[in-house]
Parts: C-alpha cells; structure tokens; sequence
C-alpha cells in the first residue's frame, strides 16, 4: 500500500504542476471547476495504470516507442498556444479570453491535460501486469492521491496567482510546454 501511494505521488506530480499553472494563469477559476478538474486527473490516473495492465507484456513495446511523444505533443501545443496568445497581441472579447488554450474549465482542453499527463501510469500499469501487482487496489491509490495533490495545487496556484497576476498566462504555458519536454527527456535518456 505504501508502494501504491508513493507511485501515485509521483505519477501526480505532472497533473500537480497543471493544477497549479491553471490556479495561477485562470481569473476567475471556481471551485467546482477545480474539483472537476482534480476528479478528471484522478480519473485517468486511476485508468491509466488498468488499461496498460489489460495491455500487459504483449504489446510492452508498442507504448515505450511512443507514448512519451504523445504526452510531449499534447503539452507542448497546448503550452504553445497558451504563450502564443499571450505575446502576439490581438484584441479578445472576455468570452475568447475565457477558451483560450490552457483553460480547464473547457471539456476538450480537461480531457486532453488529463491523458497528457496520465501517459506515464500506462506504463506503470504494464509493469504491474508483469510483476502480478494488484491493479484494482493500486489504481484507486494512485487516482485518489492525484485528486488530493491537484485540489491543493488549485488552492496553491490561486494564491500565488495573486501575486504574479500579469506574467501569470506565460507561467502557464511555459509550465504545460516545460512538463511535456520534461515528459519526453526522462523517455529519451
């Protein structure tokens, strides 16, 4: 058990770092969208780590060759466009502003940060398929320790948000593109 959580503490780590980006970069953030967002985090966090264990050894070196380019292209577009909208200026009503790249409270957006930054528990959960770990209560670790990190990453970036309000959006992007470099590294070394 204590295995289980120390994986889904590192495993949140990425989904952390997009939880506080979005606390600091997103005026206005409510506090159901914060709930939302972690319970989506956890979600794919917990799912993640069962569908690569469903995969199992048979298809081990299909995901390796390129999983970590998926997570790298997700975060480095949504990060792109996120500094992109920010540096190029151009008139934007509140409601453009308000769907702008990085912004969790879309669907698409949530749904795209969620599986970019639970690639990494597929292969987690290949490894357990290999080493008969058992998924179901390991998962539910893993799922329920990402919800908890994401909710005080919201309450942590809201805070400092506060502080660095004008620079806040670049933070963001910087931080989404600087995960999917980090993400891709770590794959390729």
């Amino acid at each position: 058990m204590i295995e289980a959580v120390l994986i889904g503490g590192s495993l949140a780590l990425d989904a952390f770092a997009v939880s506080v980006s979005s606390g600091v970069s997103i005026q206005g953030l409510e506090k159901r969208h914060e709930i939302r967002a972690s319970f989506c985090f956890g979600c794919f966090q917990f799912l993640m780590p069962v569908a690569g264990w469903l995969l199992g050894k048979t298809f081990v070196s299909y995901i390796e060759a390129f999983d970590h380019w998926i997570a790298f292209g997700l975060l480095a577009f949504l990060g792109g466009k996120m500094l992109f909208q920010e540096l190029v200026p151009k008139k934007r009503d509140a409601r453009e502003a308000a769907a702008s790249a990085g912004d969790i409270r879309r669907l698409p957006v949530l749904l795209l940060l969620a599986v970019a930054t639970s690639i990494d528990a597929l292969a987690v959960g290949i490894s357990f398929s290999i080493t008969g770990a058992h998924i179901w209560r390991s998962a539910a670790i893993i799922g329920v320790v990402t919800f908890a990190v994401c909710l005080l990453g919201f309450e942590f970036g809201r805070r400092a948000g506060t502080m660095f309000q004008k620079h806040a959006q670049i933070a963001g992007g910087l931080i989404l593109t600087g995960i999917g470099i980090k993400i891709l590294m770590e794959h390729l070394a």
